[in-house]
């Protein structure tokens, strides 16, 4: 008796390619930082643990070029809904540091090229997303994820690319919301410094005040961050529910 392993390697072959192509977006395990070979690891244990959920709605889908096309773009669209929240956790360390000066202490240590506070706040998220089981999460996703995007058919790039400026300006939006204590701040010390200088033009303001403004600046990243993390949070777990959403 022979078994035809034909319709489970193809089974098989198209999860992995959806799998694949979020892995290389996917906050935490597709991080620069994470070596290739463990994300291709990543990808393959994924694979096994979604194609036995997902492999009746796979069958009669064969495994072409295009089938693979569509698949690996599915993916990257999961990914990158899920990654356009880690981008405006870095964009608002951009805004908050450059507030307070700060925006190239550090700022070219790093694989991507950012201010330390703003690899600070990434950091500090990736690590609140991994702890809320991101990586149960990410299975949940993958396996909902073929009742909005069928196997095998590629979304339309108008679509597309309506979703991703919406999700962009949302994303753009989220960050400075994130980093509004940090430009309020830094205007209020603006503010008052050409108070000072207009009633005192024989003082160097700028030599007493740039201290101050980063020690504020640091203070209040102390004091705020928290707070940023959990509003980031509760907003990560409601785009798991659906990282193809555009939020009002």
């Amino acid at each position: 008796m022979t078994v035809d392993l034909a319709p489970y390697l193809s089974a098989y072959g198209l999860v992995f390619l959806r799998v694949g192509g979020a892995m290389t977006m996917l906050p935490g395990f597709g991080e620069r930082m994470v070596p290739l070979r463990i994300r291709l690891a990543l990808s393959v244990a994924f694979t096994v643990v979604v194609a036995p959920l997902i492999q009746t709605e796979l069958v009669g889908v064969p495994l072409t070029p295009a089938t693979m096309a569509a698949e690996a773009v599915c993916g990257l669209a999961l990914g990158l809904g899920l990654r356009f929240l880690v981008y405006a956790l870095q964009m608002a360390g951009d805004f908050a540091a450059q507030s307070i000066s700060l925006a190239q202490v550090l700022g070219s240590v790093a694989l991507d090229p950012q201010p330390a506070m703003g690899r600070l706040m990434v950091v500090s998220g990736l690590a609140v997303a991994m702890m809320t089981g991101l990586h149960v999460r990410v299975v949940e996703i993958f396996a909902l994820s073929y009742e909005i995007l069928p196997p095998g058919l590629l979304p339309r790039s108008s679509e597309l690319a309506d979703w991703g400026m919406k999700r962009f300006a949302w994303a753009f939006g989220l960050a400075f919301s994130l980093a509004m204590p940090f430009v309020v701040g830094a205007l209020l010390y603006n503010m008052a410094l050409g108070i000072i200088n207009k009633a005192m033009p024989q003082l160097m303001v700028a030599f007493v005040g740039a201290p101050a403004l980063m020690l504020g600046g640091l203070i209040l990243l102390f004091l705020s961050l928290p707070l940023i993390l959990g509003v980031w949070q509760d907003l990560f777990v409601q785009t798991l529910s659906n990282p193809l959403s555009v939020p009002a």
